[in-house]
């Protein structure tokens, strides 16, 4: 889908105008407001619409009134969602030109509507045998082009982290994404199980024992001339999760291959983050492996070493990610960064505390947790601080290690973060639980069922603001 920037979209010829229309107001179409309005009573509440034939009187075939609801609850997260709504009724109808004069709105929706656009236009169909052509082709919408042109670059990016994380776990394996990695045209290093020996990663190549595939610590480089930060970004890369000999009920372990969500963000931010040239140095980190039962499994009672030298008993070998976070944590603290911010599809807790309406985050530096909170709400994300009390660690504690993986069911999500700041060391650091956000049992809003490409919006737009 092409989005053109035009000065009057009434005066495109197209397939559909698109006008909009506040609860119990009017439209800018005559034609509209005597059928709508007189006729039928349609009162514009949000996200309701009225399809309306022009008979050949237009150089629009069809109009269709997009209801906005109350002018004063309106903004931008609704914008995206209107137009989103806009889009797939268009391809119901299998339009192919659509037009929008959107009149009445009084902040600048470039951005928001551009991303609305394009993440309704986004289907997954690349294993079905019979594919539907009912995308539609272009949009004409008045904007400033260069914020629809940036939204463009960042939907991108969200699709192309939303394929990876919608790939069966056959396809979207460690070396997969080690190769995927290696294509983006920045400088890679790929360390395989013998690399992340020499570098001590114990908990990392714990949990990838029990699988046939050979696990890949991914790191990715954006650099810059005298950048005015430096970041890392760690996205935990589980390709499949059966949760090991811990084994998880069927039912759960259906979607398990969304459970590289988070390495799929990252990978969505790293392969279009050359063409906004921020100033930040970026590190892109990844300690991608399957959580498998196989002979070689690690074990409930097994202690690991991470690379920082600390001790971990294995209670539960289903909590795996933070093991895996571990090491990358380690990791990316030597690197002589300022910050480092994690994702992970980590606790179900998490999803239980907030649904699938917001990602949790909790971090050991308020400045960064509240700028990446605030970043997500312009971005159209959400995220819910959660607390990351010293507390939260005495169920994790062991008798004979320094720490156990897992601890009371109560507070798990935050229980987790405590874990995790264990391996952080002299750097600012946020952690995000993308759990209940990365992916959907059903459509919700703008997208549709699968993936989301959850933090890609957030995490480009935090690095574009530096």
């Amino acid at each position: 889908m092409e989005i053109k920037v035009v000065e009057n979209a009434k005066a495109i010829e197209s397939d559909i105008l698109v006008v909009s229309m506040f609860e119990d107001e009017k439209t800018s179409v005559e034609l509209a407001n005597t059928y709508a309005l007189e006729q039928d009573n349609f009162k514009g509440k949000f996200s309701e619409t009225y399809l309306l034939p022009t008979y050949g009187k237009e150089v629009f075939k069809k109009v269709l009134v997009l209801g906005l609801g109350k002018r004063a609850e309106f903004n931008q997260d609704k914008m995206r969602e209107a137009v989103a709504k806009a889009i797939k009724k268009a391809m119901q109808m299998e339009a192919k030109k659509v037009a929008f004069s959107l009149d009445g709105i009084d902040f600048d929706y470039s951005e928001q509507f551009a991303m609305g656009a394009f993440i309704a236009d986004y289907t997954f169909d690349k294993y079905k045998s019979e594919k539907k052509d009912n995308k539609v082709q272009e949009v004409y919408v008045q904007a400033n082009a260069d914020l629809v042109n940036k939204a463009e670059k960042i939907a991108a990016a969200m699709t192309f982290a939303r394929n990876l994380a919608n790939e069966p776990a056959q396809f979207a394996t460690p070396t997969e994404l080690a190769a995927i990695a290696c294509d983006l045209g920045l400088e890679t290093q790929v360390y395989n199980r013998e690399d992340c020996e020499k570098m001590g990663m114990g908990a990392f190549l714990a949990v990838a024992r029990g699988s046939s595939q050979e696990p890949k610590f991914i790191h990715m480089r954006y650099q810059v001339d005298n950048p005015k930060k430096r970041i890392a970004i760690i996205g935990k890369g589980i390709t499949f999760d059966s949760g090991g000999l811990d084994i998880k009920p069927p039912s759960s372990m259906l979607t398990m291959k969304d459970d590289m969500s988070a390495a799929a963000c990252i990978l969505g931010v790293m392969s279009i983050i050359k063409e906004f040239h921020p100033q930040v140095e970026v590190h892109g980190l990844i300690a991608a492996c399957e959580n498998m039962p196989g002979c070689s499994a690690y074990k409930p009672g097994d202690i690991l070493t991470a690379k920082n030298g600390k001790t971990i008993e294995v209670d539960n070998t289903d909590a795996e990610g933070r093991l895996t976070l571990a090491d990358a944590l380690c990791y990316a603290c030597e690197l002589g960064v300022d910050e480092v911010i994690d994702l992970a599809t980590l606790t179900g807790a998490c999803m239980v505390a907030l649904g699938t309406q917001a990602s949790g985050i909790m971090g050991n530096d308020e400045t960064l947790v509240k700028n990446l909170i605030d970043t997500a709400k312009r971005s159209g994300e959400r995220f819910w601080e959660l607390p990351l009390w010293e507390e939260y660690f005495d169920s994790l504690k062991s008798d004979i290690a320094d720490m156990k993986n897992t601890g009371s069911r109560w507070g798990g999500a935050s229980t987790a973060g405590v874990f995790l700041q264990k391996f952080v060391k002299d750097v600012k650091w946020a952690h995000i639980d993308i759990a209940g956000t990365a992916f959907l049992e059903k459509p919700q809003k703008e997208f549709i069922k699968g993936a989301t490409g959850a933090g890609v919006r957030t995490l480009l737009n935090y690095i574009l603001e530096q």
